[in-house]
């Protein structure tokens, strides 16, 4: 593993992409700490970081886009899937370097709340900054984890680009969809045939097996259907509530205003482990078959 975490850490500060994520993430930052902070005499920096949160929209497609598919493309994965490695040392060693990249932003943004410390004109609390940089951070790493499992899924680096900022676009306006989502039991059972049928193009893209991709979505479809038959009324307000689900940047607002939110922290390492490991499967199939 860390052989693979050094070769791909040093990728990304042999060719211009590393610095372009750090610079763009410390430019926007820069921009709303001096907009909030300095000229309008904002005390907490940790609220600032809510509004930054669509820069993960335009930099963790780039940053993750060539991690699996340029690989795929090149055909390297196959000196990898060959290799006496652990595929999930190799999973691992690459998405450790993606957080080893993130981290060093996050490192010369914890040196704000220390500067309106010293210089603000109102007090600041670090605790309370401190709190919302970490939710920053699960934040990202939880971005970068749904980047590195889409670029497994093809070899084209601008489709894997294409696919994640979609993916993230909607996660970032799923609080603002849920709003317009009737909480009908109609409404309901046509957002879960919807994701019934994203989930069977996933599971033929990671298996290439129809037969499986079809049989598990007439499965999930049927037993909806006899709940919908049924017990209609289990149907309420789930449309809304998966939104809910989606909402992944909506999670940072406990931890900008100081809450240690463990709930939240749960569900980012979950969806952080959930991800590694369909990154794992997706690439185990592909060494077996």
């Amino acid at each position: 593993m860390a052989a693979i975490y050094k070769r791909e850490l040093r990728s990304y500060f042999t060719s211009p992409m590393g610095y372009i994520f750090i610079a763009f993430l410390l430019f926007v930052s820069g921009v709303y700490f001096t907009a909030y902070n300095l000229i309008n005499a904002y005390p907490w920096f940790g609220s600032i970081l809510s509004g930054t949160t669509f820069v993960f929209l335009i930099l963790v497609p780039i940053l993750t886009m060539r991690i699996m598919a340029e690989e795929r493309r090149q055909k390297t994965d196959q000196l990898l899937l060959t290799a006496p490695v652990k595929i999930i040392d190799v999973v691992l060693g690459k998405y450790l370097a993606l957080l080893t990249v993130f981290a060093i932003p996050m490192l010369f943004l914890c040196l704000y709340p220390l500067l309106l410390l010293m210089f603000g004109k109102t007090p600041a609390s670090l605790a309370m900054d401190y709190l919302g940089i970490f939710g920053y951070f699960l934040l990202g790493a939880c971005n970068l984890a749904i980047g590195l499992f889409i670029s497994t899924l093809t070899e084209s680096q601008v489709l894997s680009a294409v696919l994640t900022f979609l993916v993230l676009l909607i996660c970032y306006f799923s609080s603002s969809l849920a709003s317009f989502i009737p909480s009908t039991v109609n409404a309901s059972l046509i957002l879960i045939t919807v994701l019934i049928i994203v989930a069977a193009i996933v599971i033929f893209v990671m298996a290439k097996n129809v037969f499986l991709a079809a049989g598990a979505a007439c499965v999930l479809e049927v037993a909806l259907i006899l709940v919908f038959a049924i017990k209609p009324e289990l149907l309420e307000g789930v449309a809304p509530a998966i939104f809910g689900i989606f909402d992944v940047s909506g999670r940072l607002e406990n931890f900008v205003y100081g809450i240690l939110d463990v709930t939240g922290i749960v569900y980012y390492l979950s969806l952080i482990v959930l991800f590694i490991f369909l990154t794992v499967q997706a690439i185990q199939k592909r060494r077996w078959s």
